[in-house]
């Protein structure tokens, strides 16, 4: 089936399926919902269930196609795309996952065909990822919050008291457009350590394939990640108990979060959280001992 704007190819049938928003996001601390999409797509074998037409929605000057060129010669033009692809969790239920840039022109139109689809294949639950940088320890859990199409949803994870305005990203509007046809959508949102924000986290990651699991009952394994975030953290450990300043930097914070700091701590004179990360790049990479 073609419509304006995608190409729905034939396909098995799909069960209330759970769709998951893996479009690039304009924010994503820590590669947090990136390293989470791509674990998943790792373990969930999936087909190209339909296509979107780059031409309408990608900027080809923001998003170049990539070359590939061999011995001189032109061998292969790699086009950014949006697809739909469908596949399974451990259990057999179905999961559909919209994946690929975010567009950069023709929103409503793209929400309209996006929701359309949705309709059509009888989603159950929309969930999308996302992490950003916030104040917070890494010697602490990680916490989330959610954004959703109703309160009680968005109770399942935990949501941030009070109003704030900011720059939406194509899947707060996909949210929208949802709720207006009277799908459930959530967005998941994991907190990652300022200082940290720069370099993969993979604890965020395993927060999120955990909570969509949840969220979203499906089955879904997020042990790889949690042992990655385990060697993380124990390096981050390392460098932190070799450093007073840095000491000082993640107590503070401690304070905040558990709340014993009667007002917000004063960061001034202490390293920058982009110092902490660079240290950290140059550990993980293997210079610690170079230098």
């Amino acid at each position: 089936m073609m419509s304006s704007l995608y190409e729905l190819h034939s396909h098995r049938s799909l069960e209330s399926p759970v769709l998951l928003l893996a479009t690039e996001s304009w924010v994503d601390a820590g590669l947090g919902a990136q390293a989470a999409i791509a674990h998943i797509l790792d373990t969930i074998p999936t087909e190209v269930l339909a296509t979107f037409s780059s031409d309408e929605l990608i900027d080809f000057r923001s998003r170049r196609p990539i070359v590939r060129i061999s011995d001189g010669v032109v061998d292969h033009l790699s086009w950014p795309e949006i697809q739909l692809r469908a596949g399974q969790d451990a259990a057999g239920s179905s999961v559909l996952v919209l994946m690929g840039p975010e567009p950069n022109m023709a929103w409503h139109a793209f929400v309209r065909a996006v929701v359309g689809l949705a309709t059509q294949l009888g989603v159950r639950l929309v969930v999308g990822l996302g992490a950003y940088a916030a104040p917070v320890p890494h010697t602490r859990p990680i916490s989330l919050m959610a954004i959703a199409t109703a309160a009680e949803l968005a109770a399942q994870v935990g949501v941030v008291a009070g109003t704030a305005e900011m720059p939406a990203g194509i899947q707060t509007a996909l949210q929208e457009g949802f709720a207006a046809a009277g799908i459930p959508a959530i967005g998941v949102w994991a907190r990652v350590p300022h200082y940290l924000a720069a370099i993969p986290y993979p604890a965020a990651s395993a927060a999120l394939v955990d909570a969509l699991a949840a969220v979203a009952g499906l089955k879904l394994d997020a042990g790889e990640l949690h042992a990655a975030a385990d060697s993380v953290l124990h390096q981050i450990d390392e460098i932190v108990a070799n450093s007073a300043e840095y000491r000082d930097l993640v107590s503070g914070l401690e304070a905040a979060f558990d709340g014993e700091a009667a007002a917000p701590p004063d960061f001034s004179g202490l390293p920058s959280g982009d110092e902490l990360a660079a240290e950290l790049e140059r550990f993980l990479r293997g210079e610690q001992g170079e230098q």
